[in-house]
């Protein structure tokens, strides 16, 4: 430390012996140049003007009025970089270019003075103007010095110290996605990539409303994925935005599924709010239901949609009451004649019969019996209250599901959920409304839940499940099939605003499962505990720090390094539209060092404008004409909706005789 001060006294010594040279070269010129009038003064000296003619003869400092001035500017410059005075915080730029303008006018633009008749005023003028130049030009000298030396406010957000470089490289493979953008570093835009090169570790995509994470990612993973031949289920929540998109780059690369896979697939569409554009599905399709779980897994998924609270309270007895005495319902169904009456509406109208009725003919079938022995306990000793409170913690919630515009959709099956079967792989959009999201999420739930069952098998092809808007949609199964669906070459991609929200709707242990199992990571604007959780995520990185010291006599800086946050909370807190931070994963052969990113994803606007315009509408799937040509659609599905509920009196009536006709079972029925 000594040594560095000493280093630093001996450095200030020569600055002042540099400026101290200066102004003896300013005041020879002086002398030099009104030689005469010092003369008429009687002020000359012998010595010093035999010094100064011996300079003017061996360098020509003297020969013109300039020489020693550019010396004495010169040496004035040099004694400046040195400087280390007390910082003025007042001092602009503009105050700076004011004063070494009017320094450099009065002090070269004074030449002619001396050229005039000797006199006191000649002199006194010369040496007024000199001397005033001087002084600006050190004013302004010492003040440029200190703005250089002292740049702590030239990045106060600290911008340079948390960019970084990113990933320059595309690396392309047949399961990639692939999106280009533009990042800062070392005080420049760049362009680089973001590589997803293994989509089947899962990806997430946050943001606030507004934060471009529909347009920039998740319509970019649709476009690709479909390019490269995925099988695809997308939960549309505001459909038909991105079904409509879905449909018209099938279109475009129909051919390319028909050459890798040797067969065209097919686009299918839910959609509960306009049956003509919507194709019909039962997702307790009995071919698919090989257990009684498969029938509790759908209820439970059914109940938890419109009851999100429930999530929270998993085990409760008015939680798990309803559940069960659905599950057996569709089991029943399923069992009963082959399941020809298993689908959902028929379920919800049987659940709405009278329970004297229902509870007989489950408990006259074996498979159900212990299923149901907590109601049957409750009926036989007279707990009516009870028994009336549990069922109807499930009538009530499914009775807002009783339309006749569900019920046609959901009775009957026009393809298969199965959508990466290689001999019929599929694209299938689920529309969700915002008006009626809680009815619909149910139902839509539904074919979530059969969907990951089917799809998480080995031998099919490689498949997408897009999710939109996750939080208005209860997706059982989610955290298994991120964990486990990689091996069989499904790639999940989950749109969501933030973990706070997962968390409210899906439970804690469930949402932070999801969060901690997730390869890829992008983040549009995020506030809070997401930021935060973020930013610890990314990690930390070296960065320099400067520090000022500042007093009477003099001004120290010092620089240190320091681990801080290299994508801080409040930068993701801030981000603009279009601005997106995360990390992605790599494979053995497929190395990418800089997994972190803080960029701009790039979208060429132009062409996306040009090809939405050039979109064709979904087509019309159901016409609902008569032989004359008339709309009968409303008629249709009325005669649907009569349909099932007459199946569900003639089901009940059948077996209720069964039962009475039965001394094994005549019992169970108390007229």
């Amino acid at each position: 430390m000594s040594q560095q001060e000493d280093d630093l006294r001996a450095l200030a010594k020569i600055m002042d012996f540099l400026r101290a040279i200066s102004i003896i070269l300013v005041v020879t010129n002086v002398y030099w140049f009104c030689h005469s009038t010092f003369e008429q003064w009687g002020t000359t000296i012998g010595v010093v003007d035999r010094i100064l003619h011996g300079f003017d003869r061996t360098s020509g400092l003297y020969h013109s009025i300039h020489n020693s001035k550019l010396f004495a500017l010169l040496l004035l410059a040099l004694s400046c970089l040195g400087t280390k005075g007390v910082k003025n915080e007042g001092v602009e730029w503009k105050t700076i270019w004011i004063f070494l303008g009017v320094g450099l006018a009065l002090f070269f633009l004074n030449w002619w003075i001396p050229t005039i008749a000797a006199s006191t005023f000649r002199t006194s003028s010369y040496i007024i103007t000199s001397g005033c130049g001087f002084a600006c030009i050190l004013m302004a000298g010492t003040w440029i010095s200190r703005l250089l030396k002292n740049n702590m406010m030239d990045d106060v957000f600290n911008n340079e110290n948390e960019s970084f470089q990113q990933e320059t490289r595309l690396l392309t493979n047949e399961y990639s996605i692939n999106l280009p953008t533009r990042f800062y570093y070392k005080k420049r835009w760049n362009k680089g990539w973001i590589n997803i090169v293994n989509p089947f570790r899962a990806s997430i995509v946050l943001g606030t409303p507004g934060s471009g994470k529909s347009y920039a990612v998740v319509n970019s993973y649709i476009r690709q994925q479909i390019e490269k031949c995925y099988s695809m289920y997308i939960y549309d929540y505001k459909f038909s935005d991105l079904s409509i998109i879905a449909y018209n780059q099938l279109l475009k690369h129909k051919d390319k599924y028909k050459e890798l896979y040797g067969v065209e697939p097919k686009f299918y569409v839910i959609n509960f709010d306009d049956p003509r554009r919507s194709h019909r599905c039962n997702p307790i399709h009995p071919d698919f239901m090989t257990d009684i779980s498969d029938a509790y897994e759908s209820a439970y998924t059914i109940l938890l949609n419109l009851n999100k609270t429930w999530v929270q309270k998993q085990g409760d007895f008015f939680v798990e009451s309803p559940i069960i005495l659905l599950a057996s319902i569709i089991w029943y169904l399923r069992i009963y004649e082959g399941g020809k009456y298993c689908t959902f509406p028929h379920a919800i109208e049987f659940l709405n019969r009278r329970y004297e009725d229902i509870f007989p003919i489950l408990t006259s079938y074996p498979e159900l019996e212990n299923y149901l022995s907590p109601f049957m306990d409750a009926w036989q000793s007279g707990a009516q209250d009870q028994l009336q409170g549990q069922i109807a913690s499930a009538k009530i919630p499914l009775s807002r599901m009783i339309s006749p515009q569900l019920y046609w959709v959901m009775s009957e099956s026009e393809f298969t959920l199965d959508i990466n079967n290689p001999k019929s792989p599929k694209i299938l959009c689920v529309g969700n409304n915002p008006d009626r999201q809680n009815i619909y999420g149910a139902a839509l739930g539904l074919y979530n839940s059969r969907i990951v069952k089917l799809i998480n098998k080995k031998g099919m092809i490689k498949s997408s499940v897009i999710i939109d808007e996750l939080p208005t949609i209860y997706f059982k199964g989610l955290d298994n099939l991120i964990a486990t669906a990689r091996s069989n070459k499904v790639a999940v991609c989950l749109g969501f605003q933030d973990f706070s929200q997962l968390e409210r709707d899906y439970g804690k242990p469930e949402a932070a499962v999801v969060m901690n199992t997730v390869g890829n990571i992008f983040s549009g604007q995020v506030v809070g505990s997401t930021a935060k959780t973020l930013s610890e995520r990314f990690g930390k990185v070296l960065q320099k720090r400067q520090s000022i010291s500042i007093n009477r006599q003099d001004v120290s800086t010092s620089f240190n390094t320091q681990m801080d946050s290299i994508i801080p909370p409040s930068k993701i807190s801030t981000l603009t539209q279009g601005m997106f931070v995360g990390a992605v994963c790599d494979n053995f052969d497929e190395r990418i060092e800089q997994k972190i990113f803080h960029a701009e994803i790039v979208v060429d606007n132009a062409t996306v404008t040009a090809e939405t315009k050039a979109y064709k509408q979904i087509p019309v799937i159901h016409e609902f004409l008569d032989e004359n040509g008339n709309d009968c659609m409303d008629e249709a599905i009325k005669s649907n909706y009569d349909k099932i509920k007459a199946d569900v009196r003639r089901i009940v009536a059948i077996e209720l005789a069964r039962i009475e006709a039965d001394p094994t079972l005549r019992h169970l029925h108390k007229k």
